[in-house]
């Protein structure tokens, strides 16, 4: 009997072993300050390499740099917490609605096109064009892949981000992005801010072409429930893929009220 529970207790360890170094395997560790990102990429390199990931791209990983601009853009989104009045004045609603309304008009084919075939008209595109970028003038200069390798890495939300990490590698694999791709702090890039899952969901193009980003955002609220001819105001049935867009509640309330403004509403 002794020996019985001998052997039985050695191989209980070695299967704690075992499952010890799977889960250590499994998933790189997240880190809170730059101090351990060179030793997550190599980790992460190895499980990407195992996933399919091509070498040159790996090789791009390796070289991205911890982004400290975007971790302090992270955790210092104050403008989310203001009031609508205050936040609608912080981002120019007042001027994204002008201007909003000369693109409508000056733009009406292309707005008709997408319309006809999304369903979305073009108030909330519109809106959401000129929050995001300033209609494509304010398009962000970090490095995509650093600053999505840096929040994978980051303890605060690293499930998240590293589903995006993975979304970035493949669209570099499939050359779709190059591994200077510049964009905001999070990783967005285009016209209208797309995230790399969102880009291979529902990416129309290069998104750096407005009539290519304003299609991928109509096809995103699309498929997140838009009905054409519905409405998308709060508590109106097209709200919620407002909602999903963006999960910031002023945000949203912001996108609604400038886009009804600017499809001819007050």
């Amino acid at each position: 009997m002794t020996g019985s529970r001998e052997l039985a207790t050695a191989v209980f360890a070695a299967l704690a072993v075992l499952v010890g170094l799977g889960t250590k395997a499994d998933a790189a560790q997240c880190g809170n300050g730059p101090g351990g990102f060179e030793a997550w990429k190599r980790e992460f390199a190895e499980e990407a390499r195992a996933k399919g990931i091509g070498a040159s791209t790996l090789a791009a990983l390796t070289q991205a740099n911890y982004a400290s601009a975007t971790i302090a853009a992270d955790r210092g989104q104050r403008s989310f917490g203001l009031s609508l009045d205050a936040f609608l004045a912080k981002r120019g609603a007042a001027t994204i609605v002008s201007r909003g309304r000369s693109l409508k008009q000056s733009q009406g084919a292309l707005f008709a096109s997408i319309q006809q075939r999304y369903g979305v008209p073009p108030g909330p595109l519109i809106a959401i064009w000129g929050m995001e970028t300033g209609f494509g003038s304010q398009r962000g200069n970090q490095n995509m892949l650093s600053s999505i390798a840096t929040l994978a890495y980051d303890c605060r939300r690293p499930e998240f981000f590293t589903d995006q990490l993975y979304a970035t590698l493949h669209l570099i694999d499939r050359g779709a992005l190059s591994p200077g791709t510049r964009g905001s702090m999070h990783g967005e890039v285009g016209q209208t801010q797309f995230m790399p899952k969102n880009i291979l969901a529902y990416g129309v193009g290069n998104l750096d072409v407005a009539a290519n980003a304003l299609s991928s955002t109509a096809n995103f609220l699309k498929a997140h429930g838009w009905r054409a001819g519905a409405g998308y105001q709060p508590g109106e049935p097209n709200f919620a893929a407002i909602e999903a867009w963006n999960a910031a509640s002023v945000y949203q309330r912001a996108i609604a009220l400038m886009g009804r403004q600017i499809d001819g509403g007050e």
